[in-house]
């Protein structure tokens, strides 16, 4: 009986991450057609519909806050994976909680959208913007989980990159957790819209610091981006 040829374990704990980034950018490309789903022509009498157009802006604001939180997701997933080398079994993990998250982003914009219109200030209103707060937090703290896989594991990385650049991305996750449930605190206690303006104010955060929080830039990572 001939031998058996024992394959490395190690051949099978890494991987690729074209995979991960075709698949992934499938899914933000779905999440946010799913958005423009809830935009829809609203019930109206004839000669009505320029007032039924208007009486939805929570709607346009709705879509507008969570096409531009998923665009600035997108546009940080590609510059992260410009850094990443390979994959192992707890990157894939993360970054599957980040995708969760993206992809049930449209169900609490419709649910946001719907009570506001239906009444801005009242209670279905307040527990509207705090399920939008709480799934917007989780898709923060996804990225934290993401980032602290890089921190364990700095061997996926590739090798030159930002010396300060996994570990402020670690602190950007946190921040927008923290502001995001802010948001839905502030949303409960006081009033629905001003949650609901902070949902649309912090993706210019994620944007801004798409490279790194003030002054963390080096040109240690040039190469990598």
């Amino acid at each position: 009986m001939p031998p058996r040829f024992r394959v490395p374990a190690q051949r099978f704990t890494l991987s690729d991450t074209a995979r991960a980034e075709a698949f992934s950018d499938g899914v933000f490309a779905i999440a946010l057609t799913l958005l423009v789903l809830g935009l829809t022509t609203p019930a109206h009498p004839p000669g009505g519909l320029g007032d039924a157009l208007a009486r939805q802006w929570p709607a346009y604001l709705g879509y507008a806050a969570s096409f531009s939180y998923i665009a600035v997701i997108w546009l940080n997933h590609h510059r992260a994976f410009l850094r990443i080398r390979s994959m192992d079994r707890g990157l894939h993990a993360a970054n599957l909680f980040l995708l969760f998250t993206t992809a049930a982003l449209a169900f609490p914009t419709e649910v946001v959208a719907t009570e506001l219109q239906a009444d801005a200030w009242g209670t279905d209103a307040k527990v509207a913007v705090a399920l939008y707060a709480a799934l917007a937090a989780a898709m923060c703290l996804s990225w934290a989980a993401l980032y602290h896989r890089l921190r364990r594991r700095p061997g996926l990385l590739e090798n030159a990159i930002e010396l300060t650049y996994v570990r402020h991305g670690w602190l950007r996750s946190w921040i927008g957790a923290l502001a995001y449930a802010l948001a839905g605190v502030l949303g409960v206690l006081v009033t629905p819209l001003a949650a609901l303006g902070a949902f649309v104010l912090l993706p210019i955060f994620y944007f801004t610091t798409s490279e790194g929080l003030p002054g963390s830039r080096d040109t240690s990572g040039e190469a990598a981006a």
